[in-house]
């Protein structure tokens, strides 16, 4: 997938979690967001994988656990979804940790607990 691609759909996904804190407003469960923007995506006719599991090889051992990421869209795209009252830059760590692993391009992280849903937005590249 293109950078101009990747771009548009990040912008398409934004604006499902836009709709979605426009109907619900902040201070609600992250669970909650996080099943309604899945009803939003499906609305929208974007594909996702819920609850994307991640595996881990470390030097050729299969690790028992497994990362599980909020939601990867349209195979390219991972969405970790916060509802939280201050945002902690471990988040950020986890996001660009779990592009790499998964081998994915860019991820959004979305912190559902703020006023204007753009203050709550943060666009990670795999790489950085």
């Amino acid at each position: 997938m293109s950078n101009l691609e990747i771009d548009v759909l990040c912008g398409k996904i934004i604006g499902a979690c836009i709709e979605v804190h426009k109907t619900l407003g902040p201070g609600l469960f992250e669970r909650i967001y996080h099943q309604c923007l899945c009803r939003e995506l499906t609305l929208r006719g974007i594909a996702y994988h819920d609850e994307f599991h991640i595996s881990l090889n470390y030097k050729g051992l299969e690790l028992d656990s497994v990362l599980r990421a909020d939601l990867l869209v349209e195979d390219t795209v991972i969405v970790e979804l916060k509802a939280v009252n201050e945002w902690n830059h471990i988040f950020e760590a986890q996001l660009i940790s779990y592009l790499r692993l998964a081998n994915k391009p860019a991820g959004l992280l979305i912190n559902f607990n703020v006023p204007i849903l753009k203050d709550g937005i943060k666009r990670l590249f795999n790489g950085q």
